[in-house]
């Protein structure tokens, strides 16, 4: 298992012009905000979509969803699935900021697909104390798919579950697969 203590902090091929990968973040926005200009956009998205997808950083879901900035919200997690923290800003994105349809976005290759609860286990022999949250790992990505559109639609606190539709992205393709509910 790798945990962060047992990964090198600075790779050899780091990129390290400029200082750190924060530092040139930082430099990044300073040049961003310089040409900046306030959209005059409210909070609520425009298309009333809230979009859950994994952290996988092959994934630009803007891009893959010719959505512009502005559209909907996007909550990113290991994995796209629906935790409690998920249910949480879908909650505040309908309730309180107007969205209507949930998108949800697993994709090929995913690392979850290789872990397992053993994770945890490792983790709490490595630092003394078992995390609270679970893994949520699967086998099946169509499954865990289905199992994540079941959590929203069954969701007390969500006033919007008739619009849940799920997605397998391919990360090979570009292409979205809908799984069907059943």
């Amino acid at each position: 298992m790798t945990t962060s203590a047992s990964v090198p902090t600075e790779p050899e091929d780091a990129i390290t012009t400029g200082g750190s990968v924060t530092d040139r973040l930082v430099e990044a926005n300073h040049r961003y905000a310089g040409a900046f200009t306030d959209p005059g956009m409210d909070a609520r998205p425009v298309l009333h979509v809230a979009v859950v997808a994994c952290m996988d950083a092959r994934l630009d879901l803007h891009a893959a969803l010719g959505l512009e900035l502005g559209d909907c919200h996007t909550i990113r997690n290991a994995g796209g699935v629906v935790t409690d923290d998920v249910i949480r800003s879908l909650t505040i994105s309908q309730r309180a900021l107007g969205t209507r349809s949930v998108v949800l976005i697993h994709h090929t290759g995913c690392g979850l697909e290789s872990l397992t609860e053993d994770f945890r286990h490792d983790l709490e022999m490595e630092v003394g104390q078992r995390p609270a949250w679970a893994v949520e790992a699967f086998r099946d990505v169509e499954q865990d798919v289905r199992q994540s559109m079941q959590r929203v639609r069954t969701s007390p606190f969500l006033l919007h579950a008739d619009d849940v539709r799920g997605f397998v992205f391919d990360v090979t393709t570009g292409l979205l697969r809908e799984i069907d509910p059943a």
